[in-house]
């Protein structure tokens, strides 16, 4: 007569086949102590000792208040390749070319090679971005996500790019619901220190500017809705204007949208020092003169910041560190998968010429 498992191997083996099967998956979190104790009709000690135990194999990790997670994956090591891929929206303008040449000297610094390729925030151009970087069989991908405010229409890629355990580290912004890590700045508090900075020049009437399409536009948002409660000061839907990437083309042309937004206001949070460059020759054309009209607080703290005919006072963006960081970052994913790479940078404000005190 064959011997019965004990309980606690039984439940060890389930465990394992579980995860060797796809059923549970790397950095998922497993059934509670409770659960587990119900489904196998077995005493919470017994469960403490088969975790135990695929803890001890490196099949999970007990991670203290949070519970117990996957630490295993059946996927085999792959070659390297020595190429990581990299997937930006811009290059050779504004913040891009600093972020893009911090990843670039980390990557050439370690032996590696780096695909670059471009969306132009366009999503269809992200999808063969994508796959192009599966099919060369990278060794990770680093990724500024395209229209990351907006539902993600790429998910099964990146469904594909997880399965395959291709390391993935996002930049400047990442999918909501998606796991991999990012490195970027804190945009809600970039929000926060820009609002901040016209409140404390005392201006109450205060306009926001924000980009709808990524997910930047909504931590920002978040961040000037913060700042102007912290102070009391009423919201007004009406002084908040929202663009996406194809109206930034046509902002001269649709101008009364932003005049609308900025009557009665002393001043406004805009999106970036790109948009803030773009509007004050537009608002000057109409007799509305920065500072002495109005006041604008900026982020990124970009070249155009300083180079503007009114320098901005703007929120800095860790730019060519960010890039390094998360080139650095990828890198320990791809020697550690549990390596935790996800930063989020606390930015500081620049003060400049563009806001008035009252």
């Amino acid at each position: 007569m064959a011997q019965e498992l004990p309980k606690y191997l039984v439940l060890v083996n389930w465990m394992k086949e579980q995860v060797m099967s796809g059923h549970l998956k790397y950095g998922e979190k497993i059934y509670s102590e409770n659960e587990l104790s119900a489904m196998f009709g077995i005493s919470r000690q017994t469960v403490r000792q088969a975790v135990g135990i695929l803890e001890q194999e490196k099949f999970v990790e007990r991670r203290r208040g949070s519970g117990t997670f996957v630490t295993y994956s059946p996927i085999k090591r792959r070659e390297k390749t020595m190429n990581i891929g990299v997937i930006s929206t811009y290059l050779d303008d504004y913040i891009f070319t600093s972020i893009i040449r911090g990843i670039e000297t980390v990557l050439t610094k370690n032996g590696y090679s780096m695909q670059l390729t471009f969306t132009h925030n366009l999503v269809e151009n992200e999808s063969r971005a994508l796959r192009m970087m599966i099919d060369k069989n990278v060794d990770g991908i680093i990724v500024e996500p395209t229209k990351s405010g907006l539902p993600n229409p790429n998910r099964s890629f990146y469904d594909e790019i997880h399965q395959k355990g291709i390391p993935l580290v996002f930049f400047n912004a990442y999918y909501q619901g998606l796991p991999f890590p990012h490195v970027a700045m804190d945009d809600t508090i970039a929000g926060r220190l820009a609002t901040e900075a016209l409140i404390n020049a005392g201006h109450r009437e205060i306009a926001g500017i924000f980009q709808s399409d990524d997910l930047q536009g909504h931590l920002r948002y978040s961040g000037y809705l913060d700042a102007m409660r912290a102070a009391g000061l009423e919201l007004h839907s009406e002084h908040i204007l929202w663009y996406s990437t194809e109206d930034k083309a046509c902002m001269a042309e649709d101008f009364h949208r932003i005049l609308r937004c900025l009557k009665g206001c002393t001043a406004f949070v805009c999106y970036n020092d790109q948009l803030a460059v773009g509007l004050i020759p537009l608002l000057r054309a109409r007799g509305i003169i920065v500072p002495d009209q109005i006041s604008v607080a900026s982020i990124d703290n970009s070249d155009l910041a300083s180079l503007c005919e009114v320098p901005l006072t703007s929120v800095a963006h860790p730019m060519a560190l960010l890039g390094e960081t998360a080139a650095n970052n990828l890198l320990k994913l791809v020697a550690n998968p549990r390596f935790n790479a996800t930063v989020d940078f606390t930015p500081n404000l620049v003060e400049r010429a563009s806001i008035r005190k009252l």
